[in-house]
């Protein structure tokens, strides 16, 4: 994927399904899943150890399968070999499906390969987060050199 595949990804994107949510404030999941939100993103949790409980203004869904179909965009935080499944449940649920995106250190070339041959666009190993911030010049802000021109600040 190169920038502007990435950009055209979060720029399409209006639902997002983070499976393996927490609502733990210091994880991962929680403070992208809240990122994300306060970016204008409609956020859905994943997670069965939470359903039931609100997340950004959503009920955390307990499976792929209790997930509302206007989800596009799948943000995966599980271990590379619990990928495949997830990503099979999705495709059978949620037609409408555009992207598959698993996070930092997650990679699952089956799962991907699958994706892809309905379709669907898939993004390994990157945050979502990052590229979200990076892309629209925030990390600039942390001095960090992101190779985007833009004026700015």
């Amino acid at each position: 994927m190169n920038d502007a595949d990435l950009k055209t990804i979060l720029d399409r994107t209006r639902v997002i399904a983070v499976v393996g949510a927490s609502l733990n404030p210091v994880r991962p999941s929680y403070y992208v899943a809240r990122y994300l939100s306060l970016r204008g993103y409609r956020v859905i949790g994943v997670n069965p150890g939470h359903a039931g409980a609100m997340l950004f203004g959503e009920e955390v869904r307990g499976a792929i399968s209790d997930l509302p179909p206007e989800v596009d965009m799948i943000d995966i935080f599980r271990r590379s070999e619990a990928v495949a499944p997830i990503v099979d449940a999705a495709l059978a649920h949620m037609p409408g499906l555009k992207t598959v995106w698993m996070q930092i250190g997650v990679e699952n070339a089956a799962a991907a390969q699958a994706a892809r041959a309905r379709g669907v666009d898939v993004v390994m190993n990157r945050c979502p987060k990052i590229e979200h911030q990076r892309l629209n010049g925030e990390l600039r802000k942390a001095g960090f050199n992101t190779g985007v021109i833009s004026s700015k600040l």
